[in-house]
């Protein structure tokens, strides 16, 4: 894996979350079009009543470490 200073998480569990949740990790990705992506993971769980869907986005936000650099925390 890449090096990574972020991650963003989305998540769902209703069906409709679900299948909208790539739709909301695309716009997210073209709104921050300055993080260089280091990863994506998928993971799903279920039990007998839900089924949950996790999107992990792992990106190197180089304002980020100009940031630390700087003294500035946010």
């Amino acid at each position: 894996m890449k090096r990574f200073n972020g991650c963003k998480v989305f998540s769902a569990t209703m069906v409709e979350q679900r299948a909208t949740l790539g739709d909301k990790v695309t716009a997210w990705l073209a709104a921050h079009a300055s993080y260089e992506v280091a990863d994506i993971t998928v993971t799903q769980s279920s039990d007998s009543a839900f089924h949950a869907i996790c999107i992990c986005v792992w990106f190197w936000d180089p304002a980020a470490t100009a940031r630390v650099v700087a003294g500035i925390r946010r």
